[in-house]
């Protein structure tokens, strides 16, 4: 019998000899090798390293980190990387391991490390019997990864990307602090801006499929209620009182993720007569999709 052998597995063993017969320092055209586990980080780096940097980005559009495995040509570049900045999502504690085992010389540098985490916050609202606000309660699931779509905590990734980079490649060091002392100012506009679209609301509450938006509800002074946490869906009951309060808030927008099912989503929306929106954390353009995705909850949250 023959015994077939996984392309993952041919891959991660093509990728630690690659790692072996050559250093993972610079590409011949001097850029430094980059890797970062989604998109906005691909933006950070970019920003601050400018065309000194090469990013090799992991999970990349339509996937998620949730449920993303590497492709053949991904480990090819993690092997070349001389850095690798991480971000706290879930697919890298599964797959870290195989990682360092492709590329052991690879310095890895968690971003979220200084950060304050946050909770994911399920509600559970009244029990059937009780009136709105009575029995209602709060469960918490594991710490939010969600960290980037806070602009105060981009600026403290920001910083740590480039200590990482002028310390690996000192010789670009003014070119990244030039680059960060603009990409800082970029980012204070950005939030004055943010400001600005939510101005004037009526409601501070939205409501989500998947829990992306804790940290920027958090800075601006919003309430996310989320249906489902930790891949875990609703209970009939629970969708039930997603519903009430929905219709109590006058809630008639429902917002999706391009990575999830919007199922649930398009249920809740028929029952209170709304629609379903899409909202993408994980584009690549960050500071614009921020922009744009304030912009989206100033317009729903002053007609609620």
């Amino acid at each position: 019998m023959k015994t077939r052998i996984s392309p993952m597995i041919i891959a991660l063993l093509l990728a630690g000899m690659l790692a072996a017969c050559a250093p993972a320092e610079k590409a011949a055209s001097d850029q430094l090798n980059v890797t970062v586990s989604i998109l906005p980080e691909k933006y950070f780096v970019e920003r601050i390293g400018g065309d000194a940097v090469a990013v090799n980005v992991m999970v990349g559009p339509g996937d998620s980190p949730h449920t993303y495995e590497p492709k053949t040509d991904q480990m090819t570049a993690l092997s070349k990387s001389a850095l690798f900045f991480t971000i706290g999502v879930e697919y890298e504690t599964a797959w870290m391991d195989r990682f360092t085992a492709a590329n052991p010389d690879m310095q890895i540098i968690d971003l979220s490390a200084k950060l304050e985490k946050i909770p994911m916050v399920a509600h559970h609202h009244h029990e059937e019997g009780e009136h709105a606000g009575e029995g209602e309660e709060e469960e918490e699931g594991g710490l939010d990864p969600h960290v980037w779509t806070s602009p105060e905590n981009v600026k403290s990734m920001s910083q740590t990307i480039y200590e990482t980079l002028a310390a690996a490649d000192p010789n670009h060091q003014a070119e990244y602090q030039a680059n960060l002392e603009a990409f800082i100012k970029d980012i204070d506009q950005l939030e004055a801006d943010i400001r600005a679209n939510l101005s004037g609301i009526d409601s501070a509450k939205f409501i989500v499929f998947h829990p992306s938006w804790g940290y920027f509800a958090r800075d601006f002074g919003l309430e996310q209620v989320a249906i489902e946490i930790e891949g875990s869906e609703p209970s009939a009951q629970e969708l039930a009182t997603i519903i009430d309060e929905a219709k109590e808030e006058n809630a008639k927008v429902i917002f999706g993720q391009p990575e999830f099912s919007t199922k649930t989503a398009e249920y809740i929306a028929q029952e209170v007569n709304g629609k379903v929106l899409l909202i993408d954390p994980l584009a690549e353009n960050w500071l614009e999709n921020l922009r744009a995705v304030s912009g989206t909850f100033g317009e729903v949250l002053k007609s609620q």
